[in-house]
């Protein structure tokens, strides 16, 4: 309130100077060029150049309001162009995280139209339209973006390859993930996108044609790499046993495969036992025995214990007395004691069969085990307690079929 009374007393102050200074003089201002002429006192005209001051202000501050205004109502004013984008944009990304493919696609292709960098909503409308089975359309929009953005190219097609992957069409995929690997051969992306391609379509030849180049690059995590480099030739073990020659499915064409391992690959327990199962199912029992015994010798692995008990080498009584010297070190492996029931089988020792597969079963209720057993006590006149084990291994193989119903006798 205070401060009001001091504006006011200001204010009169001002007032009566400027009235003072009014009347002990008046002034003279004189404005003449050619025929124009202008007299008038100093005070009169300061108030004219006030007035049209105050007047030019006063039309500035109206234009700008009425423009502004024309900007909030005006549809195709570049502030509501602006605004509708930024809706499109938001609103498309919502419906593409939560799965509504037709209205996202409807709304960033309009926020691609309109963006002066639309790379990323063209692909995510060329996604949702994927995903809606409108392949060309699809195409179509993947292309509009190479127009727009050609400096995009590999990121456009990386893109394309998921989405023909996505699609089924892994024949399309392989050929743009081929084409950009050719003109971008240190890509990670790409190196990445291809190796899955190949192991998704079980071309394991290739993953390993691959595998220099990702190791040099770095694509995956070591362990990664290492999983993948150890699946890679196990199956590619198992397809070479299956590779027909001269009519003959190839035992040469799978010692081949083994041949093209490094000394140290040839010694991964993983690897041992991919190539002494394919000897054993083409018949080269001998072959497998020797393997594995060597493989075993050199370091022990359960896996390669268990497959040793289902190959034949050419001693029996042999083979017998060499797993029994593993058993010195690793007397509660369940795998170890299987093997020694099997191989007492082939030997016809069906006592000592039996302790060992009773021991097997004591460490570890396994349904090879349980089969095993089973048919030597059917043989030797327990039937009542083979067919216990035989219902006990069933159990195990498949535990989920204790849990389904089963069908109610239907009485006559």
């Amino acid at each position: 309130m205070k401060r009001l009374y001091v504006i006011v007393f200001l204010v009169i102050a001002a007032t009566a100077a400027l009235g003072f200074a009014v009347a002990q003089h008046s002034g003279y201002v004189l404005i003449a060029y050619k025929t124009f002429r202008y007299e008038a006192s100093l005070w009169a005209t300061l108030a004219v150049i006030a007035v049209l001051w105050l007047l030019f202000w006063g039309i500035k501050t109206l234009v700008e309001l009425v423009m502004t205004s024309t900007g909030v109502v005006n549809p195709w004013s570049r502030r509501n162009r602006s605004r509708r984008v930024q809706v499109a944009i938001e609103h498309g990304q919502l419906d593409l995280a939560e799965g509504r493919w037709a209205s996202a696609q409807r709304h960033l292709y309009r926020a691609a139209e309109a963006e002066r960098q639309p790379l990323l909503y063209y692909l995510g409308a060329a996604r949702a339209a994927n995903e809606q089975g409108n392949y060309e359309e699809c195409d179509r929009l993947l292309e509009r973006a190479l127009e727009r953005q050609p400096q995009a190219e590999l990121a456009i097609a990386l893109s394309h390859a998921q989405l023909q992957t996505d699609r089924g069409d892994t024949d399309g995929a392989l050929v743009t993930l081929q084409a950009m690997h050719e003109r971008h051969p240190r890509n990670a992306q790409t190196l990445r996108q291809l190796q899955r391609l190949h192991q998704q379509r079980g071309e394991w030849s290739e993953v390993i044609r691959l595998l220099p180049e990702l190791r040099k690059d770095k694509v995956l995590p070591p362990a990664e790499l290492t999983e993948l480099e150890r699946r890679a030739w196990g199956a590619n073990l198992s397809l070479a046993a299956h590779r027909e020659e001269d009519g003959t499915v190839g035992l040469q064409s799978l010692k081949r495969a083994w041949e093209q391992l490094t000394s140290a690959q040839r010694q991964e327990p993983p690897l041992v036992l991919a190539y002494a199962e394919q000897l054993r199912q083409l018949g080269a029992q001998v072959e497998a025995e020797e393997v594995l015994r060597t493989a075993l010798k050199r370091k022990y692995d359960s896996h390669l214990a268990r497959l040793y008990g289902l190959v034949r080498g050419s001693d029996p009584a042999r083979q017998l007395q060499t797993a029994e010297g593993w058993l010195k070190e690793h007397p509660a492996d369940p795998s170890l004691l299987l093997t020694l029931g099997r191989l007492c089988l082939q030997t016809s020792l069906w006592g000592k069969a039996r302790d060992y597969l009773e021991s097997s079963l004591r460490q570890q209720r396994n349904p090879e085990a349980c089969a095993e057993l089973a048919r030597l006590l059917a043989q030797l006149g327990d039937t009542e307690r083979s067919n216990q084990l035989f219902q006990e291994g069933l159990g195990l193989l498949d535990e989920r079929l204790l849990a389904a119903p089963l069908p109610v006798p239907v009485r006559a």
